[in-house]
């Protein structure tokens, strides 16, 4: 019962799994690393299963560990506001959203979604969980999330208990070095066969749907690289080593904060992306912003 459990194993247990190791955990609570491996031990104990899988000094939380998170981190955020307002005699209720972005989603494309549930008047603290997909369904399916972000929509086959709801499409634009853009942006996309080319990884729904577009139009290129981080796919094309692409809808963001130009655009591979919520009904005012936005603005 959750009336007799030690809150002091449940803090230790709290920091342990936010600060993603044990070393980290005794730093910030200022004390050895076999008290806190002590405190969680004994925990684990009480509640009669493991809380962490131990990969040699790696800790990785088990299904129950999860579930436990998600209760204990809103009891300790609670707390720590309850802290400040008793001190400084004022409210500072911040509302915290979680969102999880999927690692294939670029970065420009994420902020780009989210930056509406900073606009509304209630103050809102945006916390961001980067993971492949299959990561954050897991978190999700534990209340863990509020929301996720993600390039592709939830499959039937998942056994997780999620929404789909889509936020737009849009075409590719493809992006270059000036001295690479000019050799081969003429007779565009057939110039692209062996040209220097920065691929998605493949856990991205746009790689299968590049090679597939590459083939239909007999223009292979020369896979240079290929990357699950857009944002360092992006440095590496700036720097001139390959050509790379990206959503059309943040053009104009590429273009402004990358030196790079576009070389060619298609319209026949169409890049999808969506909201995965634990409920069919949007009702979060931050959701509400950014489904809005996404559909009237972004992708309208």
């Amino acid at each position: 019962m959750l009336g007799r459990l030690n809150l002091r194993h449940l803090y230790y247990f709290y920091v342990v799994a936010t600060k993603g190791s044990v070393t980290a955990a005794a730093r910030t609570l200022h004390v050895t690393p076999q008290t806190v491996s002590g405190q969680l031990r004994t925990f684990e104990e009480q509640i009669g299963t493991s809380l962490f899988r131990r990969t040699g000094r790696r800790l990785t939380l088990t299904e129950t560990g999860r579930a436990a998170l998600s209760y204990a981190q809103p009891m300790f955020e609670l707390g720590r506001e309850l802290s400040d307002m008793l001190r400084d005699g004022v409210v500072r209720r911040v509302v915290q959203f979680k969102v999880g972005v999927a690692m294939v989603v670029p970065k420009l494309i994420a902020y780009r979604i989210l930056a509406p549930a900073l606009e509304l008047d209630s103050p809102i603290q945006i916390i961001c969980h980067e993971a492949p997909l299959e990561n954050l369904l897991a978190d999700i399916a534990v209340h863990k999330l509020d929301l996720l972000v993600a390039d592709a929509p939830v499959r039937a086959g998942h056994n997780v208990r999620a929404y789909n709801h889509l936020l737009g499409e849009c075409g590719l634009t493809f992006f270059a070095s000036r001295k690479i853009a000019t050799k081969y942006r003429k007779q565009f996309p057939a110039s692209l066969k062996g040209a220097p080319f920065l691929f998605p990884s493949e856990s991205s729904a746009l790689r299968s749907a590049l090679q597939e577009w590459f083939e239909s139009n007999d223009a292979h290129p020369s896979m240079v690289a290929q990357f699950e981080d857009t944002a360092l796919m992006n440095a590496f094309g700036e720097a001139g080593a390959g050509i790379f692409a990206l959503p059309s809808a943040i053009e104009n963001d590429v273009l402004q904060r990358y030196r790079v130009t576009v070389v060619g655009r298609t319209r026949d591979i169409i890049e999808r992306f969506y909201l995965i919520s634990p409920e069919r009904r949007l009702k979060h005012p931050s959701v509400v912003a950014i489904m809005n936005a996404a559909r009237s603005q972004l992708f309208g």
